[in-house]
C-alpha cells in the first residue's frame, strides 16, 4: 500500500513539473512575441532583419468554355550567396558555372561573370543579383542543374526569388473587361478589381535579411514564416469564339470609319450571360485598343434606340394602336421654339404607327408623345421607369455609369424635354443598361440582370455562385411586347436597317443616331451610332448591343454603321451552332426512316457496314471520321472535323467512338443517358482547352 502512494506521489509530482515546464515555455513565448515583441522586433531591423510580405499566387480567370483569360505565371530571380559553398567545389567549379552563365544570359562573357562572382566571396557578400532578367519554371529547374547550384540554396548558395507575373493568354481579347494590374501589382479595373478580394488570396509574412544592394532582401526561409493563401478563380461567362467574332467584326468597322471608339455586347437572352464585350478606342497613333469600358461605364443620350420605351408607353397606357396615324409633315415641326426634323429630306407624309418606328421618324415620335402624354408627362416617365429602366443594374463590375430619366419636377424640365426624351434625347443610359431593355423584350418580358461572373471556384471546389436577378418579371403586357417585337422586326425586314436582312434567319432590332452634345451643344456633323437587337427573331437566343463613336465618312447613322457589325457577329454565330436552325442539323444526318440508324462514327467500320447492308454510301474525303447525309437513296460521307485544336461534333455517334474521340484530344468526359450522343455541352468548333470538361447525353 505505501509502494502504490509512493508511485502515485512520484506520478503526480513528474506530471506537475511538466505543466510547469510548459507553462514556462508558454509564459515565454508570449513574453517574446508579445510583451517584449516589439523589442526583439527593434532588434531584428537593427541586426537588418524584418518581417516581410509574402505575396500569395494570385487566382486565375476563366471563360465560359474554361480557357484561360488571365493568370498569374511564376518566374524567378537568379540571386548567388557565393559564400555558402566549399572552397574546393567554388574553385572547381567557378569556371564551369561562368560560361553556362555567359551562353545562358548572352550579355556579358564569362570572365566577367568569374571575376564578378570572386570579388562577391572575397568581399563576403552574402546576396548577388547575377543577372536582372527573369527566369521562367522551365529556366529554372534547368538552372538549377547547373555546377554548385545543384548543392542547393544550403550548401551551393543558389537563391531563386520567386515573382509572378500576370499574363492574358488571349492578349486583347477582352483586355478591358479582363481587367489589369498596376506598377505595383494591385488590381486596377476589370473583374481584376472587381472581384479582387477573391483573386488576391491572402498574402503570408517572412523573416527576411537585408542585403547590400538598393531594396535587396534575401528569405531566412525561418520555421516561423506565415505561409500565403492562394486567390481564388473566378470563372466568367464569356465564350472565347464569340467574344473573337464580335470584337474581330468591330475593329474592322471602327478602323474602316476611323471612328473615336466602339463597342459591342452579346448576350443569352434566357441567362443574361454576357458571352462577348468588347471596348475599342482609338489611341494617338490611329491604332485601336481596349482602355476603356464603354459599354459598362459610359452615358450618352441613346438617341433612337430609345424609341422602344416611348412606344412601351404609348401602347401600355393605351393611347394608340400600330394601326393609327400621325402626320410627320415635310420632315420638320416645331415644338415651342425648337424645330425638330426628321433624317429623310422632305419627310415621310401620313405614316401608321408602327412605321413610325419602321423608318425612325423623330417627327412622328415626338408628335404621338407630345398628344398623348403633354398634359401629364410624367405618366409617361413613369411607365417607362417602372420597367426598370434608368435604375442601376448594380453589374458586377466597380464603374458602371448612372443610368439618368428626369423627372417633370426636375428643374431642367422645359417645354420642350418631352419631345426630345421621347426619341432619346436629354437622358443618359450606357449600351449595357439600353440592351437590358431590349433583352426583355426578346425574353418575353422579363428583364433580368447581365451577369459576367458565374463563378468562384478552387480547382473543383466551387466557393460561391452568381445568377441574374429578375429586375421586373414583366416590363409590359403580351400585347404590347407582341406589337413591339413586331416593329422591331419590321425595323429589318423593311425599315432603317433593312440592309441587314436575309433569307435565312430573321433579325429584330433598331437603329439609333444621336448628335453628340459637344461644349454644351447639339452638333450635326458628329454622332453617336447604334444598333440594338436579337436573334433569331420567331426564337430569341442573343441579344446585342453595337454602338460606334463619331464615325467619319458620308454614312454616318446606325443602320450603315452599326447594323452591319451586328450582322457580322449574328451569321457567324447562326452558321457555328447548329441548335439554332434545325434544317441545318437535319442536313448533316440521315434520315431516320429509309435508312439504319447511321449518323456518325469511324468510316471504315460505318463503310463495311453500309455495303454489307446493301446501301449505297460514296466519301471522297479522307478523314477518319464522318457524318452522313443524304442524296437521293444513297448516303454521303462527309468529314466531321472541321479544323485542329477544335471540339468535334459527336452528336450521333456511338458512345464509345465519342469517348475515344474527345478523351484523344485532352477533354475529360462525362455521360448520362443511354443510346447515342444527342447532346454535348461544349458547342463543336471551339477552342480545344486541354482538360476541359465535355458533358454528352445519349438518348
Amino acid at each position: 500500500m505505501n509502494i502504490k502512494k509512493d508511485i502515485l506521489l512520484r506520478v503526480r509530482i513528474a506530471f506537475l513539473g511538466a505543466l510547469v515546464f510548459v507553462l514556462a515555455i508558454v509564459y515565454r513565448m508570449v513574453d517574446i512575441q508579445v510583451i517584449d515583441g516589439e523589442q526583439w522586433r527593434e532588434q531584428a531591423r537593427v541586426n537588418s532583419l524584418d518581417f516581410r510580405t509574402i505575396k500569395a499566387t494570385r487566382g486565375s480567370i476563366y471563360s465560359d468554355g474554361e480557357d484561360l483569360l488571365a493568370t498569374s505565371l511564376p518566374f524567378y530571380r537568379l540571386a548567388f550567396d557565393p559564400s555558402v559553398a566549399h572552397d574546393t567545389t567554388f574553385t572547381s567549379k567557378l569556371d564551369s558555372l561562368s560560361h553556362l552563365l555567359s551562353a545562358f544570359f548572352r550579355d556579358h562573357s564569362s570572365d566577367y561573370y568569374q571575376k564578378k562572382i570572386s570579388e562577391a566571396r572575397q568581399a563576403q557578400k552574402r546576396y548577388l543579383v547575377l543577372n536582372n532578367r527573369d527566369l521562367n519554371y522551365q529556366e529554372k529547374e534547368q538552372v538549377a542543374e547547373w555546377p554548385i547550384f545543384r548543392l542547393g540554396q544550403m550548401k551551393g548558395g543558389v537563391i531563386f526569388e520567386k515573382i509572378d507575373k500576370r499574363h492574358n493568354p488571349f492578349e486583347s481579347l477582352a483586355e478591358r473587361t479582363i481587367g489589369g494590374l498596376n506598377a505595383e501589382m494591385e488590381a486596377a479595373y476589370g473583374i481584376e478589381k472587381s472581384f479582387d478580394h477573391f483573386l488576391a488570396g491572402k498574402d503570408g509574412e517572412g523573416l527576411f535579411q537585408k542585403m547590400a544592394g538598393k531594396g535587396n532582401w534575401r528569405p531566412i526561409n525561418a520555421s516561423s514564416d506565415i505561409r500565403p493563401v492562394n486567390g481564388y478563380d473566378v470563372h466568367t461567362t464569356i465564350d472565347v469564339n464569340l467574344q473573337d467574332v464580335a470584337q474581330s467584326a468591330l475593329l474592322r468597322k471602327v478602323s474602316e470609319l476611323n471612328a473615336k471608339y466602339g463597342t459591342v455586347v452579346l448576350m443569352e437572352v434566357k441567362t443574361g450571360e454576357i458571352k462577348a464585350i468588347s471596348n475599342l478606342k482609338r489611341t494617338s497613333k490611329g491604332t485601336y485598343a481596349e482602355n476603356f469600358n464603354y459599354a459598362v461605364a459610359e452615358n450618352n443620350d441613346p438617341g433612337s434606340t430609345f424609341k422602344l420605351a416611348s412606344m412601351l408607353a404609348l401602347l401600355e397606357a393605351g393611347k394608340v394602336e400600330l394601326t393609327d396615324s400621325v402626320d410627320t409633315e415635310k420632315g420638320a415641326t416645331k415644338f415651342s421654339d425648337r424645330t425638330m426634323r426628321d433624317h429623310k429630306n422632305g419627310g415621310y407624309g401620313m405614316l401608321t404607327v408602327e412605321d413610325v418606328f419602321v423608318k425612325s421618324s423623330n417627327v412622328g415620335t415626338a408628335k404621338l408623345v407630345a398628344e398623348h402624354f403633354g398634359d401629364n408627362p410624367q405618366e409617361y416617365v413613369d411607365i417607362i421607369k417602372q420597367t426598370g429602366l434608368g435604375k442601376s443594374l448594380d453589374f458586377q463590375l466597380i464603374g458602371e455609369g448612372t443610368p439618368y430619366i428626369k423627372d417633370a419636377n426636375d428643374e431642367s424640365w422645359s417645354n420642350v424635354t418631352l419631345p426630345w426624351m421621347s426619341i432619346g434625347y436629354e437622358m443618359q443610359l450606357t449600351p449595357l443598361q439600353t440592351l437590358t431593355l431590349y433583352n426583355a423584350v426578346a425574353n418575353n418580358g422579363k428583364m433580368i440582370q447581365p451577369i459576367l461572373v458565374k463563378s468562384i471556384r478552387r480547382a473543383d471546389k466551387t466557393i460561391e455562385t452568381f445568377e441574374s436577378k429578375v429586375l421586373n418579371k414583366k416590363i409590359a403586357s403580351d400585347e404590347t411586347l407582341a406589337d413591339l417585337r413586331k416593329m422591331l422586326e419590321g425595323v429589318v425586314e423593311r425599315g432603317t436597317a433593312k440592309n441587314i436582312k436575309n433569307d435565312i434567319y430573321k433579325i429584330a432590332g433598331k437603329t439609333g443616331t444621336a448628335q453628340k452634345l459637344i461644349n454644351g451643344r447639339y452638333t450635326w456633323q458628329t454622332y453617336y451610332a447604334s444598333f440594338a437587337g436579337y436573334f433569331p427573331a420567331e426564337e430569341p437566343l442573343y441579344s446585342c448591343i453595337v454602338v460606334i463613336d463619331s464615325p467619319k465618312g458620308m454614312d454616318k447613322f446606325g443602320g450603315d454603321v452599326s447594323a452591319p457589325v451586328f450582322k457580322e457577329i449574328a451569321d457567324m454565330i447562326y452558321a457555328k451552332n447548329l441548335e439554332i436552325h434545325d434544317s441545318f442539323e437535319s442536313d448533316l444526318m440521315a434520315s431516320q426512316g429509309k435508312f439504319p440508324v447511321i449518323r456518325a462514327g469511324k468510316f471504315d467500320e460505318l463503310n463495311e457496314l453500309c455495303n454489307q447492308l446493301g446501301i449505297s454510301n460514296y466519301f471522297e474525303g479522307q478523314s477518319e471520321w464522318v457524318r452522313s447525309t443524304v442524296s437521293n437513296n444513297a448516303i454521303i460521307w462527309k468529314e466531321n472535323h472541321d479544323g485542329e485544336n477544335l471540339v468535334p461534333n459527336v452528336k450521333g455517334m456511338s458512345l464509345r467512338d465519342a469517348i475515344y474521340i474527345l478523351e484523344n484530344i485532352g477533354l475529360k468526359v462525362s455521360v448520362t443517358g443511354s443510346g447515342r450522343v444527342e447532346k454535348q455541352s461544349v458547342p463543336a468548333g471551339r477552342r480545344i482547352t486541354q482538360g476541359a470538361r465535355i458533358k454528352i447525353e445519349l438518348g
